[in-house]
C-alpha cells in the first residue's frame, strides 16, 4: 500500500500541474477523429480501450516495472527498448518529451533523477527511488493517461464533459485489469495489435490544422 506521503507525492507527478505537458498530445486521437474513426463517446471508449489494453497502455506498464526492477547499469537499456518499441516519429517525441520534462522536474525537487529518459521508464525509476509498490503506481499513471485523452476527446469529437468522465469511469477497472496482467510480464511480452492507432500517430503529422502536437 501506498503510504499517506507516497500518495500525495504520486497525486503530484500525475496531476496536470505536473508540467510535463501531456495536455499537448493526442495520441494520434486528433487524426482518427478527422478521419472518422471516432464520432461519439462509444466509438471513443473502444478507441482508449484498444489502446489501453492493447497497445501502448500495457505496454507502458512492462516497461515501467522493467525500469522500476532495473538496476542502474540496466537502465539504459530498458529505455532503449522503450524507443525502439515507439511506432512513430510522434509516438517517439510524446515519450521523449514528456519523460524529459518529469526527469528535469523531478530532479529539481527530489534530487537523483536521470535526463533523456522516455516517461513510463523515469517513472519507473523514480517510484523505485521513492519505494511506492508498483502496482497502484502503474494503475494511476494508466488512468492519467486515460484522464488526459478524455480531455483531448471533449474538445476534439466534440465530447461533453458528462460524457468524457463517464468514460474515463467505465475504463477504471481495464486500468486496474491491464496493471495485473502486464506486471506478470517481461520486456520480451511487449507488442501491440492497435495498427490503426498507430497509423493515426503517423497520418497526425500530415493534417493540415492540427491543435495537439500528435
Amino acid at each position: 500500500m501506498l503510504t499517506n506521503p507516497q500518495l500525495l507525492t504520486l497525486t503530484q507527478w500525475l496531476s496536470p500541474a505536473y508540467p510535463i505537458g501531456a495536455f499537448s498530445y493526442s495520441h494520434g486521437l486528433e487524426w482518427a477523429v478527422e478521419a472518422g474513426q471516432v464520432r461519439d463517446a462509444d466509438s471513443f471508449a473502444a478507441w482508449l480501450s484498444d489502446i489501453l489494453e492493447r497497445g501502448s497502455g500495457r505496454n507502458d506498464v512492462i516497461l515501467m516495472a522493467a525500469a522500476y526492477a532495473a538496476a542502474p547499469e540496466e537502465l539504459e537499456e530498458v529505455d532503449e527498448i522503450a524507443r525502439a518499441f515507439a511506432a512513430s516519429r510522434e509516438r517517439l517525441l510524446e515519450t521523449e518529451s514528456q519523460g524529459a520534462a518529469f526527469a528535469k522536474i523531478t530532479d529539481a525537487i527530489w534530487g537523483d533523477m536521470p535526463t533523456k529518459l522516455t516517461y513510463p521508464v523515469a517513472l519507473g525509476f523514480a517510484a523505485a527511488r521513492q519505494d511506492m509498490p508498483l502496482t497502484p503506481v502503474a494503475a494511476m499513471y494508466l488512468h492519467a493517461f486515460a484522464s488526459n485523452l478524455c480531455a483531448a476527446a471533449m474538445r476534439l469529437v466534440p465530447l461533453g464533459q458528462t460524457d468524457g468522465n463517464r468514460v474515463l469511469h467505465t475504463l477504471a477497472p481495464l486500468c486496474e485489469r491491464v496493471t495485473k496482467t502486464a506486471r506478470q510480464e517481461t520486456l520480451d511480452d511487449l507488442g501491440g495489435a492497435c495498427v490503426l492507432a498507430e497509423i493515426a500517430s503517423m497520418k497526425h503529422e500530415t493534417q493540415y490544422t492540427r491543435l495537439f502536437r500528435t
